[in-house]
């Protein structure tokens, strides 16, 4: 840290958490980035970071005397920040996250990786993204997490496959084995799939954690179809996503829906960017909308032709030229350390 308020700060809660504290050069280097139990950052050492392209992993914080802003919150993504923590204010958040990280470094890596859909705004398509980047993964698990969207395994196509969906399931947390969870679950065309059902219900965050736990443990990429509405088991899982996808329509209401919740999100997970969909009926760019919306553009998607009309028959199947696939391919990219994708 280049501010020695605040790393006299920091160490006071890292020790609290129970570890012990060691200065690094800026940038650190790769062994020491890699070897630690946890990364504490400033906002002026994280961007001493940036140009050195160092790897993707867990445990990586930053810290600020103030309430973050939109300058913060981009360095924070471009460096692989989990959270962003304001002192002295958020003192507790910040030891219990160091404690989290501690408890990872003796329990071993989470092998697999979580990325939250939503919409900018109602109708965007943030459920049809989440199901193609679950197709393009070579082994996935795609969660769905909105009670009143009607399913996501009619989207997947798998609403006759035999398995559990959430009403099926009477858990309270805990850890689950991987693949107690995989064999109870529907799969189609090699994608695990918990649905919600017909009838809207509520899904208990302690659940969602140990199903979306068993997954990125057991190497799976997890997909989470996060609707707008912040219930406890939305704030959980994107709280724990490498990735939270925007998904807006490029037009001036979605570009402003978007704007609107890009805030609340940041302030769950700093890990945010956006994903913008065609047609532009008032001719604006796709970069132009994440410059409005203050989010890193993951992507730009051409209209899909029939996309529609094929969804109706018999789920998702995505072309070799699909632009829904390709923009599906461009965010899976971006993940820490990639992905096992599917070839086209």
């Amino acid at each position: 840290m280049a501010d020695p308020e605040l790393r006299e700060q920091a160490d006071r809660v890292a020790a609290a958490a129970g570890l012990r504290p060691l200065a690094a050069c800026t940038p650190p280097t790769r062994k020491a980035w890699s070897a630690a139990v946890a990364i504490l950052l400033d906002e002026e050492t994280a961007r001493r970071c940036e140009p050195d392209g160092l790897p993707r992993r867990s445990g990586v914080m930053l810290v600020s005397s103030t309430e973050p802003e939109g300058p913060t919150w981009a360095v924070a993504m471009a460096v692989g920040v989990q959270h962003v923590c304001a002192l002295p204010a958020q003192e507790g958040e910040l030891v219990r996250h160091l404690a989290d990280a501690a408890d990872t470094a003796r329990e071993g890596p989470r092998a697999g990786r979580v990325i939250a859909v939503t919409g900018g705004r109602g109708g965007a398509g943030a459920s049809t993204f989440a199901t193609a980047l679950a197709q393009l993964a070579s082994a996935a698990l795609l969660v769905d997490l909105d009670p009143w969207g009607g399913g996501i395994d009619l989207l997947l196509g798998s609403e006759s496959e035999p398995g559990l969906r959430w009403p099926d399931l009477s858990l309270g947390g805990g850890r689950l084995p991987w693949a107690a969870v995989r064999d109870a679950l529907p799969n189609h065309r090699g994608v695990s799939v918990l649905s919600c059902a017909r009838l809207g219900h509520e899904i208990d965050p302690g659940a969602a954690e140990a199903v979306v736990d068993a997954g990125r443990r057991g190497g799976a990429l997890v997909i989470c179809d996060v609707p707008r509405r912040m219930t406890s088991a939305v704030t959980g899982t994107l709280d724990c996503a490498d990735l939270v996808v925007v998904i807006t329509t490029c037009d001036v209401r979605g570009i402003a829906a978007a704007s609107a919740v890009a805030p609340v999100l940041r302030g769950v997970n700093p890990n945010v960017g956006l994903v913008v969909r065609g047609p532009a009926p008032g001719g604006l760019r796709a970069a132009e909308a994440a410059d409005v919306a203050e989010l890193p553009l993951l992507a730009a998607m051409r209209p899909e032709p029939l996309l529609a009309e094929r969804l109706e028959r018999g789920g998702l199947r995505l072309r070799r030229r699909s632009p829904l696939g390709a923009a599906a391919r461009s965010v899976l990219g971006m993940l820490p350390s990639g992905a096992q994708v599917r070839a086209a």
